[in-house]
C-alpha cells in the first residue's frame, strides 16, 4: 500500500491511523532482530499521535496525505526529547530539545513519527555496518548490506514497516540504499529542503530527502518538507513547485539524455540491462532519447572526496579527543581529512563551480539524465571488492562512483527500482534533472513505474 492508497482509504473511513500504527510498530518490533532497522522505536509517542490524528480527522481537519501515515527519519535529524545518536557512540545520550526543520514540517503534515532508524556511524560511510549499534541488513537478502549512510531508511520502507523514512545525502546516502533496498529515493537540489536541526556531516555537500514505496510518494514528500527555512543559510528561496504528477502522466516529446561517456562503463550485467530497458521504455511512450557527453565525472568524484574527507574532519573536530570511541574505519576517513592541504581544499572548491558551469550546457540537449545509480546490486556485509567490468573496486567507491559527482554539482536525482539482477537483488536507475526541476523527475519517474510495474517488487517474506 502506498500513501496515497492508505490516505483514501482513511479519508474514507475504512482505515485509521491508529491501525495503521500499531502495524507499523508490531512490524519493527518482529523485523528488528533480523533487519536492525531502529536505533529508537517511539512506541507511546506514536500511538498517542495517531490517536490524535484521528481524533482530528473525526472533527473534519484532514492535514493532507501525510495525515496518520507512519513514518521514521534516520537518527541525524534532532527530535525534541527523543535521543539523537547519529548512529554514533559518543552521542549515544544526546538529547535534543528542539526539532529539525524536517522534523517540524512532517509533524504540521500530520506524520505520526514511529522511530529513529539505524545508520552508518556519523554518516561516513555506504554499508550500514556499524560497530556500536550493529549491521543493518538487507530485506532482500540479510547477508547483504542495505547501503548506507540511510540503511535503516532504506530497510524499513523496502521491508514496508514505514511508508516513508527520511534519509540525508552526502555522496549517494539517500540513493545507495534506495538502489540497494529497491525504494525510491530523492535527492533535492541544494538547497531545497532545510538542513536545519540536522547532525552534519559536510558542511556544503549534506542534501535531506525521503525514500518511499513509489515515486508519487515521494514527490508528496517532498512537498511537505521543501521550502525556505531561514535558519539554514543554504536554504534556497526558490519557489516550491507542485510535483505531485497526474494519473495519466505524459513523457511525450521529452528530451532523456543518455550520456555516451561515463554512467554506463563498467556495470553489472543486471544493472545495465535494468536500466537500458527503462530507457527503451521511456522511448516507447514518446520521450526522445538523446546521445550527450558529460564533463569530467571521474575529476568532479575526486573533488567531492577532498571537500568531503575536509570538511567532514571540520565537522567532527570536537570528537576527535574521543577517538577510541569512534569506530576504525570512520577515524581513518577523519586522519585522512586532516592531512589535506588548505589549499587542495580551496581549489576543490574552485574546480566545484567551475564543473558546475560546463554541466549547465548538458541541459540544452537534454531535459533529465537517465543512467544507473549504482553500478553494482548490494554487496554481502563482509565484502570488501567488487569486480565489474573485469575490474576489482573497492565497495565503497564502486557504491558511489555514479551517485558521489551529483552532490558536487548539486543538482537533484531520483533513484528509483528497473528490476532485478540474476543474483535476485534489485536494480535502480537514477533520473538527474536541472537546478530545482524535482517536479521533471518525478513526471519521468511516475510514467516508468506506471507502465514497468516495478512498484509492486517485494522482497522475500523475512
Amino acid at each position: 500500500m502506498t500513501i496515497l492508497e492508505a490516505a483514501a482509504q482513511m479519508a474514507a473511513g475504512k482505515l485509521s491511523s491508529a491501525e495503521l500504527t500499531r502495524a507499523a510498530l508490531a512490524s519493527a518490533a518482529a523485523l528488528q532482530g533480523k533487519l536492525n532497522s531502529f536505533i529508537t522505536v517511539m512506541e507511546d509517542a506514536a500511538r498517542d499521535r495517531a490517536r490524535r490524528m484521528d481524533e482530528e480527522r473525526a472533527a473534519g481537519r484532514n492535514r493532507g496525505p501525510l495525515h496518520g501515515i507512519p513514518v521514521a527519519v534516520k537518527d541525524v535529524f534532532c527530535t525534541n526529547g527523543v535521543r539523537t545518536t547519529c548512529g554514533s557512540k559518543i552521542l549515544a545520550h544526546h538529547v535534543p530539545e528542539y526539532d529539525a526543520a524536517v522534523v517540524e514540517r512532517l509533524d504540521a503534515a500530520g506524520a505520526v513519527l514511529i522511530g529513529k532508524t539505524s545508520m552508518h556511524e556519523f554518516a561516513y560511510g555506504i554499508t550500514s555496518n556499524n560497530v556500536h549499534y550493529g549491521a543493518v541488513r538487507n530485506p532482500w537478502n540479510t547477508d547483504c548490506v542495505p547501503g548506507g549512510s540511510s540503511g535503516g531508511s532504506g530497510t524499513s520502507v523496502s521491508a514496508e514497516i514505514v511508508f516513508m523514512a527520511m534519509g540525508s545525502d552526502t555522496g549517494g546516502s539517500i540513493r545507495i540504499p534506495a538502489a540497494f533496498c529497491g525504494t525510491v529515493g530523492i535527492k533535492p537540489t541544494t538547497g531545497r529542503v532545510s538542513r536545519y536541526g540536522v547532525l552534519p556531516l559536510d558542511f556544503t555537500l549534506d542534501h535531506m530527502g525521503p525514500l518511499t514505496r513509489s515515486v508519487r510518494d515521494a514527490a508528496l514528500c517532498l512537498q511537505a518538507i521543501a521550502g525556505h527555512d531561514a535558519r539554514d543559510d543554504s536554504s534556497s528561496r526558490q519557489p516550491v513547485s507542485d510535483y505531485l504528477p497526474g494519473a495519466e502522466v505524459s513523457i511525450k516529446d521529452l528530451r532523456i539524455g543518455i550520456p555516451a561517456n561515463f554512467f554506463y562503463e563498467r556495470l553489472d550485467a543486471g544493472v545495465e540491462r535494468g536500466v537500458r530497458s527503462m530507457a527503451a521504455l521511456a522511448e516507447k511512450l514518446g520521450a526522445r532519447l538523446v546521445s550527450v557527453r558529460v564533463p569530467d565525472m571521474a575529476s568532479i568524484n575526486a573533488v567531492g572526496r577532498v571537500i568531503l574527507l575536509s570538511e567532514a574532519s571540520a565537522a567532527m573536530a570536537n570528537f576527535m579527543d574521543r577517538r577510541a570511541e569512534i569506530g576504525d574505519a570512520v577515524i581513518t576517513l577523519l586522519d585522512q581529512g586532516r592531512l589535506i592541504p588548505a589549499v587542495d581544499y580551496v581549489n576543490a572548491q574552485r574546480l566545484r563551480r567551475l564543473y558546475q558551469r560546463e554541466f549547465a550546457a548538458v541541459w540544452n540537449h537534454a531535459d533529465c539524465l537517465l543512467v544507473p545509480a549504482t553500478p553494482n546490486t548490494a554487496p554481502r556485509i563482509d565484502q570488501n571488492e567488487v569486480e565489474l567490468g573485469g575490474v576489482r573496486e573497492d565497495v565503497r567507491l564502486a557504491s558511489t562512483r555514479l551517485v558521489r559527482g551529483i552532490n558536487v554539482l548539486g543538482l537533484p536525482a531520483l533513484s528509483m527500482p528497473c528490476g532485478l539482477a540474476d543474483n535476485g537483488l534489485p536494480v535502480s536507475t537514477q533520473i538527474i534533472g536541472k537546478p530545482f526541476d524535482e517536479a521533471t523527475l518525478f513526471r519521468v519517474g511516475a510514467a516508468l513505474e506506471d507502465a514497468s510495474g516495478h512498484k509492486n517488487l517485494r522482497p522475500p517474506v523475512l
